[in-house]
């Protein structure tokens, strides 16, 4: 394997609320992401994968941990060094209702990072570069387009725009942070699709943000998934091992609630019902593994005592993980009986 382009060691990231409350956002988050790879993070709401997202473009600092680029820690990079990781890691945010600014052309907003980065040297190349770029991500006819403000345009034809801006430093990591989230159900496989495309033809690698596991299993099925709940990751591996053999309890729990296109397949599938609905708030984390209240699985005196850590389980591939004390103990879970 080659050095991975990204690596996260030790990761934890705090906010503050006030004088005294400590929020814990991300956990002891360590993950590699590899060359040319598709990796998804998956998870509710309020799980910390925008957080992780954002700590991995140097948007945010970690509380403790490092982030390395190409082998090289973020935080010491200077000079051309830091240049060239901020040219190579972009993202493209979830909402472009308010990523893009709203005073400024289609044309502007492209142009703006390429002259930053001395990638043309005229205003004039500047707009030739934008137009190539906006016919890349398939807004066309340019002309069309190219002079309008983002309120002239559609949500599709935003996140298009967003998605050539990220495009303009010709990046080997794109951060996509729920780039289909924003538009009609309709056009998100199109969508998709000119991602792939876009990481075919430039030879990038994503790291693509989503509460949708379906979402992941299309986009990711020759990559990698990480499920992360509560500001940790509980599971790590190829998305066809995740898909088809889940391991970690809320991985479970998150497949089994995804509708077929079958409607009869769906009636008939196992729905696995939580022991409760409600989810713990990052200020009152229960101890030990954070699912355990939520958990068909329940080891008393196992799970509510001890923090799981991601760790190799028997009769798992060798690059998978999982964070549970009785899978990587090799014991079979039961339904817990409350």
């Amino acid at each position: 394997m080659s050095e991975p382009i990204l690596k996260l060691d030790g990761i934890h990231k705090t906010f503050k609320k006030g004088r005294d409350v400590t929020i814990p956002v991300l956990q002891d988050i360590s993950v590699n992401v590899n060359r040319l790879e598709i990796l998804c993070l998956v998870g509710e709401s309020g799980c910390g994968k925008t957080t992780l997202g954002k700590l991995m473009t140097g948007l945010l600092k970690p509380s403790s941990g490092k982030v390395y680029f190409e082998g090289k820690d973020v935080d010491k990079l200077r000079g051309s060094e830091f240049k060239r990781y901020r040219r190579a890691v972009q993202i493209i945010h979830q909402d472009p209702y308010a990523s893009l600014n709203p005073a400024h052309t289609i044309s502007n907003t492209l142009s703006f990072p390429l002259l930053r980065h001395k990638m043309v040297r005229s205003q004039s190349q500047a707009r030739e570069r934008a137009a190539e770029l906006l016919s890349m991500v398939d807004l066309t006819p340019v002309g069309d387009i190219i002079d309008k403000y983002p309120h002239q345009l559609s949500g599709g034809q935003r996140q298009r725009v967003s998605i050539a801006r990220a495009m303009t430093t010709e990046p080997e990591l794109i951060i996509a942070d729920e780039a289909v989230s924003m538009v009609d159900v309709s056009i998100r496989i199109g969508l998709l699709k000119m991602l792939l495309s876009l990481r075919t033809e430039m030879n990038m690698t994503i790291v693509f943000i989503t509460h949708d596991l379906a979402l992941a299993k299309y986009l990711a099925w020759y990559g990698r998934i990480a499920v992360m709940y509560l500001g940790r990751i509980v599971e790590i591996g190829r998305t066809q091992d995740v898909v088809m053999n889940p391991q970690h309890p809320y991985t479970r729990v998150l497949l089994s609630a995804i509708p077929e296109a079958d409607p009869e397949r769906t009636r008939q599938k196992e729905h696995i019902q939580l022991r409760s609905e409600d989810i713990p708030r990052l200020t009152e984390l229960p101890p030990g593994c954070a699912f355990h209240p939520r958990c068909p699985w329940y080891v008393p005196g196992v799970c509510d005592t001890t923090i799981p850590r991601l760790s190799n389980a028997p009769d798992m591939p060798s690059d998978a993980q999982v964070a549970c004390i009785p899978l990587t103990r090799g014991e079979e879970l039961a339904f817990y009986d409350a």
